[in-house]
């Protein structure tokens, strides 16, 4: 007679069991805060519909793989012993009807589970994505991009898993143990507990392996992140680059190779010990199934019981010991989902420095109103410590310093009118760059205002903000795009023709039209397939587009050879016509062209005028100008 249901150990949770194991059992060792999980339910409220069908779907599922054994039982029992042909067809297709609608539960659980898991993945990173834009730009210059990215990925996976597998492994694994232990308690209470005493056999060594392979595992994740690193730092272009200059490249190869042979050896230990696991568990069930059958069997013969209870009490073995097994390290599954969650929220809870005020004003209707003037008043800054702007798990410390940081400013103080250019001087570390991201507001004022306007510019929202001023830097940086997306960046709408004018008006546009592809171009990682003048210009050509009202220069030739300097500069005249304008000085036409200059020394102003009033004056624009300036070639 054929058996209806294979003696090895399986069951619906064997596979999540065997995750569960795979796990790092040190997340137990965290300490969550205390509103980790209430927050962690506020993600769910949206899908509790669903989550609640979910459950009954499960516990619909659960019970009728626990009617199954019981199907067979009377089968035998009262079907083929009594010979009664009629109750052995009716319930064999009792049985395929239990399958059926088994088969049935399992897709409609794996339906509801993907939809809210997807879910809650596409309100995780979206929530992350959108806050990490928010985030001043200290954040970005002290935090591992790999990490940050991580967060966005296998964090919010992790934290998806709460409400899914975790959910299903506890409600089902649950149910079923609850089910099974009933139907089998009431055949034969003296079997029931024989395989309740059987039961460390299975949990004791599942654990042990189980160790095992999450230490193996975790050491496979940080030599997977070692390599992937290595081919990060090296398949980019400036990497690339590097290692082509001065690098080896039978050392590198070597290198990798070795990251590669770690994780061979590695994963060959993983699945051998992986297979030591399984292959003893199910020695075990098979073990413990020839003890019921024989104890059994003894009692069936003795009529203690029938030959129908002894087979669906094995049946249920295979049904006790995968989720007993798998419910054992259940807190692993818990406790990792909630971490992950935390890893999310942690992200989510560090609030921007530079925040939008809810009844900001529009800056745009006060610049058309009263032209695009700039101030700086009393202003004084200082860069945020670590603590303040980063976490210590995205910087790979144990701790963010919270040592005491100078000020960079100190009362600095000036004006641009409308339409007007301004030149900041100074020699390197003195301010310069920090007073242009004020004006941009990549940073706040510590004490002071910046007013363009007469707003300050906490006062007005970020997006009129972003509309009114335009920046260039010395690094010019583009995306892996075409040239004409690169420019809608600045201006989504923008047409071909409109790009084709912005272009002219940076000088590039006869580079562009003689490409094979045109505006259609792939610039390339970072831009790298353009020269640094070629990527200035087109970042011009970005700026033209945006049409701010005003500009800030930072050093936008700093790194240019002559020629390539000549054509940004034309490009520059063009963007700055009738723009107020602050240019972080480095040519001497640029110097002369200015209508104040404003020189900087330690974070302060030393003194201002026009060109010729300071050249006069003999002091430290003096000095800067026979040193910096004096020698330039280009007027």
């Amino acid at each position: 007679m054929t058996m209806p249901h294979s003696p090895a150990m399986g069951g619906r949770g064997a596979g999540r069991g065997m995750r569960t194991f795979l796990q790092d059992s040190s997340v137990t060792e965290h300490r969550l805060a205390r509103t980790t999980l209430r927050r962690v339910l506020t993600f769910a409220r949206p899908y509790r519909g669903r989550l609640a069908f979910f459950l009954v779907l499960l516990a619909l599922d659960a019970a009728a793989g626990a009617a199954t054994p019981l199907l067979f039982r009377h089968l035998i029992d009262d079907g083929i012993g009594a010979g009664d042909r009629g109750l052995v067809v009716t319930l064999a297709a009792g049985a395929a009807l239990l399958a059926i609608l088994s088969a049935g539960l399992s897709v409609a659980e794996r339906w509801v589970s993907s939809f809210v898991g997807e879910g809650l993945i596409l309100d995780l990173r979206t929530a992350v994505f959108n806050h990490v834009q928010r985030m001043p730009l200290a954040f970005f210059s002290r935090t591992r991009t790999g990490a940050l990215v991580q967060r966005l990925n296998g964090d919010v996976l992790g934290a998806q898993q709460a409400f899914t597998s975790t959910l299903q492994t506890v409600v089902s694994n649950g149910l079923t143990i609850t089910f099974t232990l009933a139907a089998m308690l009431a055949m034969s209470w003296r079997l029931t507990l024989l395989a309740l005493v059987l039961l460390p056999a299975f949990v004791l060594p599942a654990r042990w392996f189980g160790k095992r392979l999450a230490t193996l595992t975790r050491e496979g994740y940080e030599l997977n992140a070692d390599a992937g690193q290595l081919m990060n730092e090296r398949f980019n272009v400036a990497g690339a680059h590097l290692a082509k200059v001065f690098g080896d490249p039978a050392r590198e190869s070597e290198r990798y190779r070795a990251l590669a042979r770690r994780l061979r050896d590695l994963g060959v230990r993983r699945a051998l010990l992986g297979t030591w696991f399984r292959v003893g568990l199910t020695t075990l069930a098979s073990l413990a199934v020839a003890v019921v059958y024989g104890l059994g069997g003894l009692e069936a013969i003795s009529g203690e019981l029938t030959v129908g209870v002894v087979v669906a009490l094995t049946a249920y073995l295979g049904r006790l010991y995968g989720p007993l097994t798998a419910m054992s390290n259940v807190q692993v599954d818990v406790m990792t989902a909630l971490v992950s969650f935390e890893r999310v929220l942690e992200v989510l809870d560090l609030e921007p420095s530079v925040a939008e005020k809810p009844d900001a004003a529009d800056l745009r209707r006060a610049v058309a109103a009263r032209g695009a003037s700039i101030e700086l008043d009393a202003v004084t800054f200082r860069y945020p410590r670590a603590d303040e702007v980063s976490l210590a798990s995205l910087e790979a410390v144990a701790t963010l310093r919270k040592d005491p940081v100078g000020d960079t400013l100190h009362e600095v103080s000036f004006a641009v009118p409308a339409g007007a250019m301004v030149a900041l001087v100074g020699p390197s570390g003195a301010g310069k760059t920090t007073v242009s991201q004020l004006v941009s507001r990549m940073y706040d004022p510590t004490s002071g205002s910046v007013r363009i306007a007469g707003l300050d510019l906490r006062d007005v929202t970020l997006d009129s903000l972003r509309g009114t001023v335009g920046v260039v830097s010395q690094e010019a940086h583009l995306f892996h795009d075409t040239i004409a997306e690169n420019l809608r960046y600045a201006r989504p709408g923008a047409t071909d023709a409109e790009l084709a004018a912005a272009l002219r008006g940076a000088h590039i546009w006869d580079l562009v039209a003689g490409l094979p592809e045109g505006l259609e171009t792939v610039v390339g990682d970072r831009g790298y397939r353009l020269s640094g003048g070629e990527r200035q210009r087109l970042a011009i050509a970005r700026l033209l587009l945006k049409a701010p009202d005003v500009v800030v220069l930072d050093e936008a030739t700093a790194h240019l050879d002559s020629e390539s300097e000549a054509a940004v500069q034309a490009a520059l005249d063009v963007a700055l016509s009738g723009r107020t304008s602050l240019v972080i000085a480095h040519r001497l036409s640029t110097v002369r062209a200015a209508d104040l200059i404003v020189v900087l020394e330690d974070g302060r102003v030393a003194e201002s005028g026009t060109h010729a009033a300071l050249l006069a004056a003999g002091g430290l624009y003096a000095d800067l100008y026979a040193t910096q300036f004096a020698d330039t070639t280009t007027v």
